[in-house]
């Protein structure tokens, strides 16, 4: 007979009862609607043991790498510890290492973490002052090639957060993370699947992340990386960008600007002139069979979902990341 552990409760389940009907009987308030698998409402992650295969079905695969099942139609085999979606994201202390200044209004913001702080490369953590003031930042680094955490941080005009770290955040300086959070990042088993990727202003943050992580993990298939921006003034890394695609050669690394500030002679073949949505979709033709990261601008993200999926992308495919902005950034 399997047992279930949550918040330092363990519930000896009965034949055939499901995880969610075991904690409920217990009185763990777990979020529930549909109870057939549909709605996801009951999501949960396992912290130890391994849920069965059934309880994942439908979920993306990268829900699955992180350990999360559906609780209404988990019936394990075998002992579960597990957290409720809304306990399970973990808090490590960290200091500031060094804030450089890329372009005008964007930062790259290295931090070092006094604990261990386990994530996937792409995805996004709350960057918490010891104020309490907290915002969600993407993470561009590698986890376990590189000794930081690495984060590009637009300056937004009145922004509390990103004016601090912009203009006054210095080595050493006190913060909390909290996360990680999101499910845009690589998942190995399909080592030949084309990966686009494709994201506006800071949402090459995650990008450069999952394009390199996927590079470090052996994909051989194409790699084809779009960054957006108004004008050239948002663009940034470029030259890194460039230097990335000349020594893999199943990446390909391309700018875009849909109104340069001063008139090309000639579109290099990575900087083009126009909206990001439409080049992207003219380069690709048919999305059948391509696996997608989308970061960025809430609405271009949704739009691209939208006509990537009208194009022949399974929509399990399509991983998406949209930055929301508040009035204090």
């Amino acid at each position: 007979m399997a047992a279930v552990t949550c918040n330092s409760l363990t519930v000896s389940l009965a034949d055939n009862e499901t995880a969610l009907e075991g904690l409920l009987r217990a009185g763990v308030d777990v979020p529930n609607s549909c109870r057939g698998g549909a709605c996801q409402s009951c999501l949960v992650r396992a912290v130890e043991g391994t849920p069965p295969p059934a309880s994942q079905a439908g979920l993306k695969d990268a829900l699955k790498a992180q350990g999360f099942f559906l609780a209404c139609i988990c019936r394990p085999t075998a002992d579960l510890s597990i957290a409720l979606a809304s306990d399970a994201v973990p808090r490590v202390p960290a200091r500031v290492r060094s804030v450089e200044r890329l372009t005008a209004d964007v930062a790259r913001l290295t931090l070092h973490c006094d604990a261990p702080f386990d994530y996937r490369p792409g995805q996004f953590a709350n960057v918490v002052r010891s104020d309490g003031l907290s915002r969600p930042y993407s993470i561009a680094s590698l986890h376990g090639d590189e000794p930081y955490i690495e984060m590009h941080v637009r300056k937004v005009p009145g922004g509390q957060m990103s004016g601090w770290i912009y203009d006054d955040a210095a080595d050493g300086h006190e913060l909390e993370l909290r996360g990680p959070v999101g499910e845009c990042f690589y998942t190995p088993g399909k080592p030949h699947q084309p990966l686009l990727l494709v994201g506006t202003g800071t949402g090459l943050a995650p990008l450069y992340a999952i394009a390199r992580d996927a590079l470090r993990q052996g994909h051989a298939g194409p790699i084809h990386l779009y960054h957006g921006a108004i004008d050239e003034a948002g663009l940034y890394m470029v030259r890194e960008m460039q230097s990335l695609a000349a020594n893999h050669q199943n990446l390909h690394y391309t700018a875009c600007v849909k109104s340069p500030r001063e008139p090309l002679a000639a579109p290099s073949a990575d900087l083009r002139i126009g909206e990001l949505e439409q080049i992207v979709l003219s380069d690709l033709g048919s999305a059948r069979g391509w696996r997608c990261f989308l970061c960025g601008n809430p609405q271009f993200v949704a739009s691209l979902r939208k006509k990537l999926f009208l194009a022949g992308t399974a929509m399990k495919e399509i991983h998406s990341d949209a930055f929301l902005m508040r009035p204090t950034a």
